[in-house]
């Protein structure tokens, strides 16, 4: 197979696929137009498209590849996560696709991700649906006219949602997969419509790239930056509130899901836009986003109210995993272009179902890499078949399906730059208080942000017995005082009212986290395992 990479002719017969109808780099509007009139896609009430992704409405974590090749081989975390596949099995899957592809009518769309021109990465994405181009022009960032007319692609991403493997032949699991070719810089999409996939996929390689040639730490993370420049940057699992708290009026919005933190402490956007669950979505929870869904934005996998095209967010009759896609400057206050210096706060955001941890408390370095590597937020009762009581949720460096090197090595490097930087990293716990869920209540947002803000104006003091006390589990540091936030809040186990029912309950916690990080024991370095809660049970 020829190596598709540093073509600038405009034509996809390089890539092995012949006698297509190819259509270029078209506008929003075009794109819209076209799915309106092939029957894909329906206009809602803001004039954003609408669309179903088809038999997959999330990500198949278990139908990922990766190549296992010279490049990869000794540097990959192989196993669940990273799924290894031969070098020749993909060639011979890639033929099937761009044969399948061929005397087709396709789309074509040249972006690049990295707002840092450092590290621009160019992309060439070749689809056979209109409105997976559409999501491209969203999320990824944009060339300009007169780049467009030199785009050299770096890497490729090739989806073909409607070709199916056969398993037994194409060395996959079943008919959909998602492949990551480090020599060839492919991206190899099939079996499914979902476009979190081409995002991740990209993600996924920069992951890779980023950290073993460019000394830069990949993150899954929002990033906004103040006024004096200073940026903040939130980790955090689904549910958790990255978004919500990233959106701050006082702050500029960097970006919202993933970002790259350079040698000399630049903080850059990867993408171009934004890519938010709109389940429960409302004008007055969520109003940047809601304002965003207008002409140009894609959504996926919406119910529209009987008899209109007003879309009903509280319904998941298809899926709970509804999404939006739309450019960044859709979104009012963004920092342009998408990057900052000067980070001077992390903040890892957890729902604690169990009501354990503090709402906020202040980490030390080997804490902070501990925490990185744990990932941890909670399910709650009802949100999965089987789920009757609050269960720990475990994913490392806030994003585990999506880091192909073992998590202690971006530990490493966030723990060093920490230092290097003497950046103050926070825990936050948004879940409950009073007691685990069904008992307590979830923390209240205003009190959330109040905690945040007063992190960002140095408002909780310097790390001394006079500003904090120590969890006498977790052994993070908890602020005495808040501004806007009662005293007793700060304080888990005083809003407990019984001491044992909150020992026992917390014993249990730090148990399922020295449990999950057992995995990591021989990687990581004694001081990043003293970072954990104290070793000892109720």
């Amino acid at each position: 197979m020829e190596n598709p990479i540093q073509l600038k002719s405009k034509t996809v017969e390089n890539y092995g696929i012949k006698n297509a109808t190819v259509h270029w780099d078209l506008s929003p509007d075009q794109l819209s137009k076209i799915c309106i009139d092939k029957g894909l896609g329906k206009i809602s009430s803001s004039g954003a498209l609408a669309v179903n992704t088809g038999e997959f409405t999330g990500r198949s974590p278990l139908d990922r590849f990766i190549v296992k090749d010279n490049i990869t081989k000794d540097k990959v975390w192989w196993g669940d996560i990273n799924i290894p596949l031969d070098a020749s099995i993909f060639d011979s899957l890639y033929k099937k696709v761009t044969a399948y592809l061929s005397g087709k009518e396709l789309y074509v769309r040249d972006a690049y991700a990295c707002a840092d021109d450092r590290y621009r990465m160019n992309i060439r994405m070749i689809t056979e649906l209109p409105w997976s181009n559409l999501f491209a022009y969203n999320m990824f960032l944009r060339p300009t006219k007169n780049e467009l007319k030199s785009f050299v692609p770096e890497w490729t991403i090739i989806q073909a949602p409607s070709f199916t493997a056969i398993a037994a032949e194409d060395g996959t699991r079943q008919h959909n997969f998602a492949v990551l070719n480090f020599t060839k810089k492919i991206a190899l999409i099939g079996g499914t419509g979902y476009t979190g996939e081409v995002k991740k996929g990209i993600f996924s390689a920069l992951n890779f790239i980023l950290p073993v040639f460019k000394e830069t730490l990949p993150m899954h993370c929002s990033a906004n930056v103040g006024e004096n420049g200073e940026t903040a940057i939130f980790f955090g699992l689904s549910g958790t509130g990255k978004t919500t708290l990233s959106a701050d009026p006082k702050r500029k919005l960097i970006g919202d899901d993933e970002h790259g933190w350079t040698k000399d402490n630049i903080i850059f956007n990867f993408e171009g836009g934004c890519y938010a669950k709109v389940i429960d979505l409302s004008k007055e929870n969520e109003p940047d986003i809601f304002n965003a869904i207008k002409p140009g934005a894609l959504l996926e996998n919406v119910i529209f109210k009987e008899g209109t095209n007003e879309v009903d967010f509280s319904d998941v009759t298809i899926t709970p995993n509804s999404r939006v896609s739309y450019p960044i400057d859709h979104i009012k206050n963004i920092q342009d272009p998408s990057l900052a210096g000067n980070p001077k706060n992390i903040f890892f955001l957890t729902a604690d179902a169990f009501g354990v941890l503090p709402p906020i408390s202040k980490l030390l370095p080997n804490q902070a890499a501990y925490h990185f590597m744990s990932g941890y937020t909670a399910k709650v009762a009802g949100t999965e078949a089987g789920v009757n009581e609050p269960q720990p949720s475990f994913s490392a460096c806030f994003g585990a399906p999506f880091m192909p090197l073992h998590p202690a090595e971006y530990a490493d490097m966030l723990s060093k730059k920490m230092k290097a930087s003497n950046v103050n990293v926070w825990l936050v716990n948004t879940g409950w208080t009073g007691g685990p869920y069904g008992v307590g209540t979830r923390m209240k947002l205003k009190y959330t942000r109040a905690m945040i803000n007063a992190a960002l104006n140095g408002d909780l003091g310097s790390y001394s017995y006079e500003h904090y006390h120590i969890h006498s589990v977790f052994g993070v540091a908890q602020p005495r005082k808040c501004p806007g936030v009662p005293t007793e809040v700060l304080s888990p186990r005083t809003t407990w009212n019984n001491d044992e029912a909150y020992y026992k309950m917390a014993f249990k916690l730090s148990n399922a986290f020295r449990k999950n990080f057992s995995q990591f024991e021989t990687f990581a370095s004694e001081e990043i395992r003293r970072g954990g809660p104290q070793r000892f049970a109720f």
